[in-house]
């Protein structure tokens, strides 16, 4: 009788759980039934930001805006979501406040976050999630700018360290760029960094010193031009970097100002002034350029990205100062794709918004050449 009721307890036992399993399916049905997407509120809704249209047939759209690791691995199995209910949801990596972005080969975007601090590493084909934290003993302190070269090296510098992290494309650690033997850093603020991976060749501004120093990629420097003033050629606390063509284009952030050079340091032309209107620029941050050859300058006070010709020349200008899509609070970093999507880093709204870019036929309007 005993033995009887022991396998009685087994069989209710075994009923209740499988009861309790049902159950728990059925509420994650009806929860992803109310929810959408599995309760995901979706962020990529184009109408939801009106189309800017241009002229020329060009045009520039939403695409959509993330900030968290779940959204990169939208999709959890039963079994993961059964154990969420019972041990209550993970906690996901989100941005805190994203700064520098970069594009490589395989899709990937990886931004630099001073807030976490953390470099943030999103593949949405493969719906795979990667954080650095620093490497070889070192965490990050505040990681600013970040570059990748063409084998999809990283590059990421850190302005409180003043130094350079090197990552490899799997995210392994590879070596430190300015870390001097008694551990210090050589830069005294490296913010924008650029690569050239044609000419072997790296572009890194150092805010503190004013100026933008030229290195190989094994980190030896190899000169360096600027100096602090308000002449063209000098710098007041300069910031982001970026290649265009044989031309490297820099943002003099207290001169409100952007600056064209030749790579070997030789002053080009410049534009921009200080001023509260678009146009002018109040407090130019991120640098990016399309595949006309439109110059994206964010400032993080008009709290705009404007976009100008290589002569300087306003073409337009989108998003204002708000927390909904389409809207920046401070925006820092800019990174264009080669079908020219539009990745801006909306650093206190603590997130990327995606826009996309579409040109008409190309009539050197936009190319200043």
């Amino acid at each position: 009788m005993s033995s009887d009721r022991k396998k009685y307890r087994r069989v209710v036992g075994s009923g209740v759980v499988l009861l309790s399993l049902l159950a728990m399916l059925a509420l994650l049905s009806q929860m992803s039934a109310l929810a959408g997407d599995g309760g995901r509120k979706s962020s990529a809704s184009t109408e939801q930001v009106p189309a800017l249209i241009l002229d020329g047939g060009r045009r520039l759209d939403f695409v959509r805006a993330f900030s968290a690791e779940n959204e990169v691995q939208p999709k959890r199995s039963v079994w993961k979501r059964i154990v969420d209910l019972v041990a209550g949801p993970p906690e996901f990596h989100r941005m805190v406040r994203p700064y520098g972005i970069a594009l490589d080969s395989l899709g990937r975007i990886i931004v630099s976050d001073p807030g976490v601090p953390a470099v943030h590493i999103l593949d949405f084909e493969k719906q795979k999630y990667e954080q650095l934290n620093g490497g070889k003993g070192l965490a990050f302190r505040s990681p600013v700018g970040v570059a990748v070269d063409v084998q999809d090296n990283i590059y990421v510098t850190d302005s409180a360290l003043g130094m350079v992290f090197v990552f490899d494309a799997k995210g392994k650690h590879k070596s430190f760029i300015g870390k001097q033997q008694d551990g210090a850093g050589f830069f005294q603020r490296p913010t924008g960094i650029a690569v050239d991976s044609a000419g072997k060749r790296l572009y890194i501004a150092d805010t503190l010193r004013h100026k933008i120093f030229q290195l190989d990629l094994s980190g030896r420097v190899l000169g360096s031009f600027g100096e602090r003033g308000l002449q063209p050629g000098q710098f007041n606390f300069p910031t982001e970097i970026a290649l265009c063509g044989e031309e490297l284009l820099v943002v003099d952030a207290m001169n409100f100002r952007v600056q064209t050079f030749t790579r070997e340091g030789a002053f080009v032309r410049s534009f921009g002034s200080l001023g509260e209107r678009t146009g002018s620029l109040f407090r130019p941050k991120g640098l990016a350029l399309d595949n006309e050859g439109n110059i994206y300058v964010a400032d993080a006070l008009l709290e705009t990205v404007q976009v100008f010709n290589q002569e300087g020349r306003l073409l337009y200008f989108f998003g204002r100062s708000g927390t909904g899509l389409g809207e920046f609070q401070l925006p820092s970093g800019l990174c264009i794709d080669p079908r020219n999507r539009i990745y801006v880093a909306d650093s206190m709204n603590q997130r990327i918004q995606v826009f996309q870019f579409t040109g008409g036929a190309r009539s050197g309007q936009g190319s200043g050449r």
